[in-house]
């Protein structure tokens, strides 16, 4: 997760335009496992952290070139950047960065309960023996994201055990629960969980 703290956030990147967008935009490659290291502050360096990690995972390819010229990019043209920059990300999967991400907080037991496939495929995929299908990659990618939420209000093992608690915003369903079947990210019962993951995720920047 970020940690990023108020003192440590640089122009133009405090602009009130500019920082919900580019924590977003951070949060989500992080998340993902793209970052190439820890993000402590929000500056250029952070920038060519997100630059190198888009252009490794192939995303954004007519984006990344604007984030080197960050600091000389008026608020509204980078807030604008940074915001498709998180679309890219959002639409743009990518497995083999996701598994080794989810599974650090995770582990791959409940990972795979929790996309619905068996464990022995679920090894596979992450040591990479075997192509992640497309509608797994998706379900990873929806965890990578609520993953990445939760992360900024628990550690680790509040992480693991908030998928098996009930909830009431969930109607007392345990979010585990409403990740059931042959489940898409965009289906009713993962969206209520995607939500409510997003709401509990505060802020980084403290």
């Amino acid at each position: 997760m970020l940690n990023i703290q108020s003192g440590s956030i640089r122009s133009p990147f405090d602009d009130p335009k500019v920082m919900p967008a580019a924590i977003e935009a951070l949060s989500r490659a992080d998340a993902m496992g793209l970052l190439p290291a820890e993000i402590v502050r929000l500056d250029d360096t952070a920038m060519e952290g997100l630059e190198r990690g888009l252009l490794d995972a192939g995303i954004g390819r007519g984006l990344t070139a604007e984030l080197r010229t960050a600091s000389t990019t008026g608020p509204e043209r980078l807030s604008a950047l940074l915001k498709k920059i998180s679309e890219a990300l959002t639409e743009s999967p990518v497995p083999e960065r996701e598994w080794r991400a989810v599974e650090r907080i995770l582990g791959l037991e409940s990972m795979a309960e929790l996309m619905r496939i068996s464990v022995s495929s679920a090894r596979r995929y992450f040591a990479g023996t075997r192509t992640t299908p497309d509608a797994v990659a998706a379900r990873l990618h929806f965890l990578a994201f609520v993953v990445g939420d939760l992360a900024g209000a628990y550690n680790d093992v509040g992480v693991r055990r908030w998928f098996h608690r009930p909830r009431k915003l969930l109607n007392g369903y345990a979010p585990a629960q409403l990740l059931d079947g042959d489940w898409g990210p965009d289906d009713d019962g993962p969206r209520q969980v995607r939500e409510l993951a997003a709401a509990l995720g505060p802020s980084p920047v403290t």
